[in-house]
């Protein structure tokens, strides 16, 4: 491979950097997809936006207390509603403290859109947790390259530069207030 084009003149920086940015892009759409589908679906995550419900038996412990039962559970904001010598209420469902029977109701979404959400929610001790921070750098990378796209005397890189710094402003307004 040559650094020259057919006319013999070396290849400026602002051609690898074209080129770069669009196999990138090309390479990257899937997963694009699927970040901003599951980033939608988790900015309603505290609504029942898609979500429907099931219900759920499970076999616990016998005579647990309503704060163990709700860290067993791993229910956010669990909350008992009333409580007897057998039975533990609570805002979804039951607690059986002589068979250790919960029985409770959960709203999830569809199979797809929670496998997408898993992957957006990547711990660092995940397997897919390098493949993501990779995403992450590839992002980052389309964002800084689209600076090349065009020559510095041209009005569109001109208007690219301008929308950079209102799309910079506009962040920090959003992280500010």
């Amino acid at each position: 491979m040559t650094n020259k084009n057919t006319n013999g003149k070396k290849k400026s920086i602002n051609y690898y950097m074209r080129v770069l940015h669009r196999d990138i892009g090309f390479f990257i759409v899937g997963l694009i997809v699927i970040y901003s589908i599951s980033g939608i679906v988790l900015t309603y995550r505290d609504t029942d936006f898609l979500k429907s419900e099931r219900q759920v038996e499970r076999q616990l412990e016998p005579n647990m207390e309503a704060d163990q039962l709700g860290q067993v559970l791993r229910m956010r904001g669990f909350r008992v509603e009333s409580e007897n010598l057998e039975i533990i209420n609570f805002e979804s469902g039951t607690y059986n403290k002589e068979t250790g029977l919960a029985t409770y109701t959960v709203n999830e979404l569809p199979a797809i859109l929670e496998r997408f959400d898993r992957l957006h929610k990547t711990a660092s001790s995940s397997a897919a947790s390098p493949f993501t921070a990779i995403l992450g750098f590839l992002l980052l990378f389309m964002a800084v390259s689209s600076l090349w796209m065009f020559k510095t005397t041209s009005p569109h890189f001109k208007r690219g530069i301008v929308l950079t710094v209102a799309g910079v402003l506009a962040s920090i307004a959003l992280l500010v207030f």
